[in-house]
């Protein structure tokens, strides 16, 4: 069993095509960017987070936003996603790295506990629920060892393995990995952010509750209440 706790690095930038600074719009009053760090932070099993954006222009307003809020936060490459992590994980003295994508902002820190509980309890150099979903999209969760991510950092050469951080390690057989399954069955519905209906959609279940911290148990219990707000998404 590891001894440390490893740490939360989350991904953000202001870049995106199809909702431009999604991460910094606001969900009652507060970026989506806090809500995930915040939720983040709720998770036992995790020693803390860093924010880690890119070096471009455009991300100063969440490098300032996080060193305001105080957050811990690292800059690195735009495209190169794998080298940021690398490179934060180096700065940082990171042995254990959990990669959660800043456009999650109904991630519940439970289901992060339960991906990083069954890492720290293994011997496995990648843990996730992504192998398989059997959580609602928006609920992901990697764990890894920073000698795996140095190992994929040296040896990852595409562009398409650069970007997405983990593909190489998902695909070579060298890595022991292995996936965490959700406890009962969940709706397939996605509750990530990428389209300006994903944000009205994550907007009204956040007025909804009136607060910012709620369970995925929760959400789903909502939803299945509320079939005139699965229409935004065009669920089925």
């Amino acid at each position: 069993m590891r001894a440390k706790k490893p740490w939360v690095i989350i991904q953000a930038r202001m870049g995106s095509i199809r909702l431009p600074g999604k991460v910094m719009k606001p969900l009652l009053n507060k970026p989506v960017l806090w809500h995930v760090v915040n939720r983040a932070s709720k998770a036992g099993q995790a020693a803390g987070v860093i924010v880690a954006t890119t070096l471009k222009n455009e991300d100063d307003v969440i490098d300032c936003f996080c060193k305001n809020s105080g957050f811990p936060i690292f800059r690195g490459s735009d495209g190169d996603v794998l080298d940021r992590y690398y490179q934060c994980a180096t700065t940082y003295q990171i042995s254990d790295i959990v990669r959660i994508t800043a456009d999650c902002p109904l991630h519940d820190p439970s289901v992060v506990d339960e991906v990083i509980g069954e890492y720290l309890r293994s011997d496995c150099d990648y843990v996730t629920n992504v192998l398989k979903y059997t959580y609602p999209d928006g609920l992901d969760v990697e764990v890894f060892s920073f000698n795996a991510l140095e190992q994929v950092w040296r040896s990852a050469k595409l562009p398409f393995e650069r970007e997405h951080v983990t593909t190489y390690l998902r695909n070579n057989k060298r890595f022991k990995i292995k996936n965490v399954y959700a406890p009962k069955k969940y709706p397939a519905y996605r509750l990530t952010l990428d389209s300006f209906e994903d944000y009205q959609f994550i907007s009204k279940i956040y007025e909804a509750f009136g607060r910012d911290q709620f369970s995925l148990d929760e959400v789903v219990e909502f939803l299945e209440k509320r079939p005139d707000l699965l229409k935004i998404k065009q669920f089925t």
